[in-house]
C-alpha cells in the first residue's frame, strides 16, 4: 500500500509540474507574438507619419488653395510684394500707353513699380517726395496716356508726364480744405482731386492752378437750413469716410459716422445730401457697372439701389436751391435698396468692384472675399481666401482680366481667373 501510495504521489508532481510548464509556455508565445506585433506597428506607423509629413512639400499648391478644397476654385493669388508686414496697401494704377508698367501705393511712404504686368513689384523712390521728414500715406494715382497723378497725406502732390520714369512734385496752397483722398487724371496736364471736406478742384495746367468745381465744403452746405430733414447733418464738421468716382464723374460719398451719403454730378454748385435708407451705419458706397449704387453696412450687410440714377435735393442752379429744398421733403431724396444675400460670416464688407455688368467681387475683414455673377443679386464666398490672415480694403478692376485686390499687412492679390 505504501508503494502504491508512493507512486501515485509521483505521478501527481509530475502532472503538476507539466501543467505549470504548459501554463508557462502558453503566455510566453503569446506575449512574444503581441511584442512583434507592437513593433511592427510602431514602425509601419512612423513610415506612416513620415510619408505624411514630407508628402504636402513637394506637392505644388496655389497661393490660396486649402487641403479641403482644389486650387482650381479660386480665382486668384498673392502677390509678394518687399515691403513691411504693417503697410497698408491702398491705391494701384497702370499706365494705359504700357499696361505692362504700373504704381502700388501705401502707407509708410510706400511707393511699389511693376514693370511686367504685376508679377513681381519694387520699390520705388522719388527724391522729391523724401525731402522733407514725413512718413507720407499715398492715397491714390491716376494715369491717361503718359501722364500720372500721386496724392497723399501730409498734403503732396506728385506730377509725371513721362509714364512715371520721372516725377515732379508740385506746390500746394496752405489754405487747402481738408486732406486729399482722391485724384483722377482726365487729359492733357488735367485732373480732378477730391478732399475729404468735400473740396472738388480740376486743374489744366498741370496742378499749378486749381478751380473749385464746388462753391463750398460739405460742412458749410450741410450747416445751412437746406440741411434740415437730413439726420446727423446739423453742426456738421466732420469729413468723408469714403469717396467713389463713377466712370462718368459722379461722386458719391459716405459721412464719416457714417448716418447718411451724399451725391455729386458735374455741373451741380453743392454736394446733395440723402438720408440712409437702412437702418445700419453705412460702411462705403460706390456705383454698379449698371450705373447703379452698392451700399455696404457696418456688420457684413449689402444693399443695391433700384435705380441706376439719383434723385437729388438741389437743383443745378444757385439761385432756386433753397425753394428746391423745401417743396421735397425728405423721404423723397434717398434712394430705394435692397438687400443682397451675402455669406460674409459675420465679418464687415469693406469694398466692391465690378469686373462687368455681371460679376462683381466684394472684399472684406478676415479674408472675406465674395463673388456674384448676376449684378449682385446672391453672392458666394471663395472658400479659397479664408486662410488669408488679413483685412480686405479694397477691389479694383482696371479691365476685364486685369483686377486686384489691397489689403492691410501688404497683402495683394491679383486676379488670374
Amino acid at each position: 500500500m505504501a508503494t502504491t501510495a508512493s507512486l501515485h504521489l509521483h505521478l501527481h508532481l509530475l502532472l503538476s509540474s507539466s501543467r505549470r510548464r504548459c501554463r508557462l509556455l502558453v503566455p510566453r508565445a503569446h506575449t512574444d507574438s503581441i511584442s512583434t506585433g507592437r513593433r511592427r506597428f510602431i514602425a509601419d506607423t512612423a513610415t506612416a507619419s513620415a510619408a505624411a509629413a514630407v508628402g504636402p512639400l513637394v506637392l505644388p499648391r496655389t497661393p490660396l488653395a486649402r487641403a479641403d478644397q482644389p486650387p482650381s476654385l479660386s480665382e486668384w493669388e498673392r502677390v509678394l510684394l518687399p515691403i513691411d508686414p504693417g503697410v497698408v496697401l491702398l491705391d494701384i494704377a497702370f499706365v494705359p500707353d504700357d499696361p505692362s508698367h504700373g504704381f502700388l501705393l501705401g502707407t509708410r511712404q510706400t511707393i511699389l513699380e511693376t514693370k511686367n504686368g504685376g508679377n513681381t513689384w519694387f520699390p520705388r523712390s522719388i527724391p522729391s517726395a523724401e525731402d522733407e521728414d514725413f512718413n507720407y500715406r499715398f492715397n491714390s494715382v491716376s494715369f491717361m496716356g503718359k501722364e500720372g497723378w500721386i496724392i497723399g497725406k501730409p498734403a503732396i502732390l506728385l506730377h509725371t508726364s513721362d509714364a512715371g520714369d520721372s516725377w515732379e512734385r508740385i506746390p500746394l496752397s496752405a489754405q487747402l480744405p481738408g486732406n486729399m483722398v482722391y485724384i483722377k487724371a482726365t487729359g492733357e496736364q488735367s485732373a480732378e482731386m477730391v478732399t475729404d471736406e468735400g473740396a472738388i478742384y480740376v486743374t489744366s495746367n498741370r496742378g499749378y492752378n486749381w478751380k473749385a468745381a464746388v462753391q463750398e465744403t460739405v460742412s458749410a452746405t450741410l450747416n445751412r437750413t437746406v440741411s434740415s430733414g437730413i439726420s446727423g447733418a446739423s453742426y456738421y464738421t466732420g469729413t468723408f469716410n469714403t469717396v467713389n468716382r463713377s466712370p462718368d464723374g459722379r461722386y458719391v460719398a459716405v459721412s464719416s459716422r457714417g448716418n447718411f451719403y451724399l451725391t455729386w454730378e458735374p455741373g451741380q454748385p453743392f454736394w446733395q445730401p440723402h438720408n440712409r435708407a437702412v437702418a445700419r451705419r453705412i460702411q462705403n458706397m460706390g456705383w454698379r457697372a449698371d450705373g447703379g449704387l452698392w451700399l455696404l453696412v457696418r456688420g457684413g450687410g449689402l444693399f443695391l439701389s433700384k435705380g441706376s440714377g439719383v434723385r437729388t435735393l438741389f437743383s443745378s442752379s444757385l439761385n432756386d436751391a433753397h425753394a428746391i429744398s423745401y417743396l421735397h421733403p425728405p423721404n423723397q431724396i434717398t434712394e430705394d435698396f435692397e438687400e443682397a444675400s451675402v455669406q460674409s460670416r459675420g465679418f464687415g464688407i469693406l469694398d466692391v468692384g465690378y469686373r462687368s455688368k455681371d460679376e462683381a467681387w466684394a472684399a472684406g475683414g478676415s479674408g472675406v472675399l465674395l463673388k456674384t455673377t448676376n449684378g449682385g443679386k446672391t453672392w458666394v464666398r471663395d472658400k479659397a481666401a479664408d486662410n488669408i490672415a488679413a483685412n480686405l480694403y479694397s477691389v479694383k478692376f482696371l479691365g476685364d482680366n486685369k483686377g486686384y485686390v489691397l489689403g492691410n499687412d501688404g497683402v495683394l492679390l491679383r486676379y488670374v481667373g
